[in-house]
């Protein structure tokens, strides 16, 4: 097992602390995962490597190798830092937000909406730089692998928590700000064959749940709250909480950002 330093470069880095920790215990408790652990956690030098370590051996094909897509992503966290910033605020919104949660490393390891966030922070620093084929595939891998389906030109914040994430679908022209909270079957789509400008912007703190559809350049204001199975058709006012099909505004959160609290029930208002 390796001994590396437990924060990359010396730096203090309490999240990946936590996550080194959290891995030692699992591989004396766990026999069976002590290979995985060593090879996903203890033996990389920074949560940027582990990330990119798992989520390349889930995304392999054998034309494109892990080795290959682990070199990718190392590449996009040395230039893009703040791809591994983000990465951090989004394991700690698991932690803070979802009360299965047992740790930092959960999520690293086997949480799907992480997974799709990082494969998509990545594809989208390949689009920005005109590498959009890979930028394609990662997206089309992850839609296939995790049933997260996110545009890599999509513009998505800090601190975002994908519950569940199945059958998530973040069109092209998107922007999610931090502080996020989708669930399960929410899309955020076009209406239509419109060109340009033409998905919704999700404002911060916003909480969309669970089977929601947001279509079309319509905004969602900060704080606003988007029951289950809603269907949004146009802008909703920051602070308010809409359901219906079509949606309508049925109330005001208690609080300024839903994301947060993760309460879906309208009567809670």
């Amino acid at each position: 097992m390796s001994e590396k330093t437990a924060s990359s470069g010396g730096a203090v880095d309490p999240v990946w602390d936590s996550v080194r920790a959290a891995a030692l215990a699992e591989a004396a408790r766990e026999p069976a995962l002590r290979g995985f652990l060593e090879a996903a956690v203890l033996d990389r030098p920074s949560l940027e490597s582990a990330c990119g370590y798992v989520i390349a051996e889930k995304l392999a094909t054998r034309h494109v190798p892990a080795a290959a897509l682990l070199e990718v992503f190392d590449a996009a966290c040395s230039d893009a830092p703040e791809i591994g910033i983000a990465a951090r605020a989004d394991l700690e919104a698991v932690v803070d937000r979802d009360p299965a949660s047992t740790g930092l490393h959960g999520p690293l390891l086997f949480g799907k909406g992480f997974h799709a966030l990082q494969t998509h922070r990545v594809a989208h620093w390949l689009w920005s730089r005109e590498r959009r084929l890979l930028a394609q595939h990662l997206q089309s891998r992850s839609s296939e692998v995790f049933g997260v389906d996110i545009h890599p030109a999509a513009r998505i914040g800090r601190g975002i928590f994908i519950d569940h994430a199945t059958s998530v679908v973040i069109g092209e022209t998107s922007v999610v700000e931090d502080a996020v909270s989708l669930l399960h079957e929410v899309t955020l789509g076009g209406t239509g064959k419109q060109v340009g400008d033409r998905h919704p912007k999700i404002r911060r703190g916003v909480l969309i749940c669970a089977g929601a559809k947001v279509l079309g350049n319509v905004e969602v204001g900060e704080g606003a709250k988007v029951g289950a199975g809603s269907v949004v058709l146009e802008a909703v006012p920051p602070h308010c909480t809409v359901a219906g099909v079509p949606a309508a505004v049925v109330g005001h959160p208690r609080v300024e950002q839903p994301a947060l609290e993760m309460d879906q029930r309208l009567t809670s208002d």
